[in-house]
């Protein structure tokens, strides 16, 4: 019974898409809000609330609720490293299509196909050119549009420059899987495959990610894998390409590395030509591609290959 009504609170709240008081109305983050169920005593208070079409309604302020700020706190998710401003650069003329990178960032967040936070993608520039491989994780924008369209800001930006999601203030609502132009995010619909799969994985999951990532109904993306990224360890996508694919590292030190090689990072953009995807957006993404040239491998197409629960 406490099941079906957790389940029925919810759905309410999500009919609503809940924005508790007048400081959301004027632009100022709130906490999370909960819808606080049917059977609690109406307060004869009324608050404002924004539904998820947009409109502005009253309703009585029983029916917010606030977590303790304890359990929000409980992570400290939107403090970043200080003195760290993340880096990630992509030299395409390496890429095989190994999908390493794939698999060793599903095992560390306890991801199970077909949920990718990385796409390799098949890119070709034109009709006489070759097609190359196309790595693609969120590029934690600098000036994020999934952070502006949150209507309960789980969605933020770190001092360190990651772009982090809150799960547990993350009430599904896809606003932000709409805004982005990258489609780096992904919405965990509870399969049950899944959520084994995310538990028997979850050590693993702890050494990198601040937050959950696998709360049904919530959305989730590439993290730079900030827990590892803080202790001075590669993310695992850089660690496991066995062709030193991604370079990872720090704007502020002006160095990147794939764990082997490791580059001023202003001058390999300089001498290699580094770009961001849809510079003419204005996102300002934190991840650069190195063009094709001279590539290190003929083009093959892929075989498709997903981890599988074992």
């Amino acid at each position: 019974m406490k099941k079906e009504n957790e389940d029925s609170n919810r759905r309410d709240f999500l009919k609503l898409g809940l924005l508790a008081g007048s400081a959301t109305l004027a632009g100022i983050g709130m906490k999370k809000t909960v819808f606080a169920g049917t059977d609690t005593a109406a307060t004869g208070e009324m608050v404002k609330v924004v539904t998820a079409d947009g409109k502005v309604e009253m309703v009585d302020s029983s029916k917010v609720a606030h977590p303790s700020e304890e359990k929000l706190a409980q992570f400290n998710v939107r403090e970043g490293v200080p003195g760290k401003k993340f880096i990630m650069v992509i030299d395409l003329a390496r890429c095989a299509n190994a999908r390493k990178c794939i698999e060793g960032c599903q095992t560390m967040h306890g991801k199970l196909a077909p949920i990718e936070y990385i796409k390799v993608k098949r890119m070709q520039d034109s009709d006489l050119g070759a097609p190359y491989w196309f790595p693609q994780t969120c590029y934690q924008c600098d000036n994020p549009p999934c952070t502006k369209v949150c209507p309960v800001d789980a969605t933020f930006k770190r001092s360190d420059g990651i772009v982090g999601i809150d799960s547990d203030r993350c009430i599904g609502c896809k606003f932000c899987m709409a805004a982005c132009p990258y489609s780096a995010r992904t919405f965990n619909f509870g399969r049950p495959e899944q959520m084994a799969y995310a538990e028997k994985h979850a050590e693993d999951k702890d050494k990198c990610c601040a937050t959950k990532s696998d709360t049904e109904g919530t959305v989730s993306k590439c993290d730079f894998c900030p827990e590892s990224s803080a202790k001075g360890i590669l993310p695992t996508c850089v660690s496991e390409c066995p062709n030193g694919t991604i370079f990872f590292g720090d704007e502020l030190e002006d160095a990147v590395t794939n764990g082997e090689e490791t580059f001023r990072l202003s001058e390999l953009l300089k001498k290699r030509a580094g770009y961001r995807q849809f510079e003419e957006l204005g996102t300002k993404p934190r991840v650069y591609y190195l063009p094709p040239v001279e590539r290190n491998f003929p083009f093959e197409e892929a075989t498709e290959v997903h981890n599988k629960e074992e």
